[in-house]
């Protein structure tokens, strides 16, 4: 094992942790930008993009688990269902268990929507430079997964 491979201190460890943030900050802040600036097409906020990409990928489920999952206010999550549901990509359904907290489930328009979303950010993710591997990659998912856990007071996907 190398220096390089063995843990860091908790001081070094927050200095490099501040680092990532920063970096994950501007990464965010820019790709939330492209991303709206290229959502205009279907009319899809970020919000919206990210209620329908949570149905998507996981199923029919509340809006207070929506906000549990996304870290967002439920108030927020329910403008953004809101706001789904007022374009057709989104409908309330029953849910069998808790008859007052409706299952909020992506409809075909939805999927549709999403999918061209996300085909179109695919192809802008393609464009990542720098020759990187999937152990690099593998190893970024892993931090970040380590950092959100410290911060992390309810369910994550």
């Amino acid at each position: 094992m190398n220096a390089n491979d063995a843990p860091l201190s908790p001081d070094d460890l927050g200095h490099h942790v501040s680092e990532v943030f920063d970096l994950v900050g501007a990464l965010y802040r820019r790709g939330l930008r492209k991303v709206e600036q290229s959502e205009q097409v279907e009319g899809v906020s970020v919000g919206v993009r990210s209620v329908l990409v949570l149905l998507r990928r996981h199923g029919p489920m509340t809006v207070p688990r929506m906000g549990r999952i996304m870290a967002l206010s439920r108030q927020f999550v329910q403008r953004m269902v809101n706001d789904a549901t007022a374009e057709g990509w989104a409908q309330a359904v029953p849910n069998p268990a808790h008859q007052r907290s409706s299952l909020i489930r992506i409809t075909p328009a939805g999927e549709t929507t999403i999918d061209a979303i996300l085909a179109r950010e695919h192809a802008l993710n393609r464009q990542v430079g720098g020759d990187l591997t999937a152990a690099e990659l593998w190893a970024c998912k892993r931090v970040l997964k380590e950092m959100l856990k410290t911060f992390d007071e309810g369910e994550t996907v």
